[in-house]
């Protein structure tokens, strides 16, 4: 059973120079996160991490795959995931996070857990709809048949005619009828 602390990368005593770690993530991993979104999986992360004396640079990459549910059938399946993201840390007098891609440690943190990074990277890759892979491709051929060309012209209207609907010779009948009402 995996834990959060087996995410930890020990930063006070590294020396500035670039480091590489891997790190398995299995389906004790994800059930370390309150979500029912990614059911398990099987992924690697390697991640190196280039240290020098204001900043840390992490660079991801997480190949593997996570078991969806799928959102029309609700069956079980496996989404191939293969993510490279860069994280940037530097130090400053609080813990907090600048921007998506960049975060400020004290001087004094002892530790780096890189499971929450892990888990958001994975996440964000995966598609708004989760469709098993057989609905995936009737998806992109119901795609090329459902195409819907409007077009507000008749028979006999060509592009580049100057019809402003003043041409009394292609008025549809029943609106002469419409017209003596009044």
């Amino acid at each position: 059973m995996k834990k959060l602390r087996d995410y930890e990368i020990g930063i006070a005593k590294l020396s500035n120079k670039k480091h590489s770690y891997e790190f398995e993530m299995d389906d004790s991993f994800f059930a370390l996160f309150e979500q029912e979104i990614i059911l398990g999986g099987k992924l690697l992360a390697k991640v190196e991490l280039d240290k020098n004396e204001s900043l840390l640079t992490l660079h991801f990459d997480i190949k593997g795959h996570v078991r969806l549910t799928c959102d029309r059938s609700l069956e079980e399946f496996d989404q191939p995931v293969d993510v490279e993201e860069t994280l940037r840390i530097k130090y400053g007098p609080e813990n907090m996070e600048l921007d998506e891609d960049l975060w400020q440690i004290t001087p004094e943190t002892q530790t780096l857990n890189v499971a929450q990074h892990l888990y958001d990277y994975i996440g964000l890759s995966l598609p708004m709809k989760k469709l098993h892979p057989r609905f995936v491709e009737e998806q992109d051929e119901e795609d090329e048949r459902d195409i819907l060309i409007y077009s507000s012209r008749k028979d006999g209207d060509h592009e580049g005619d100057d019809n402003d609907g003043d041409d009394d010779d292609n008025v549809d009948p029943r609106w002469d009828a419409l017209k003596n009402l009044n």
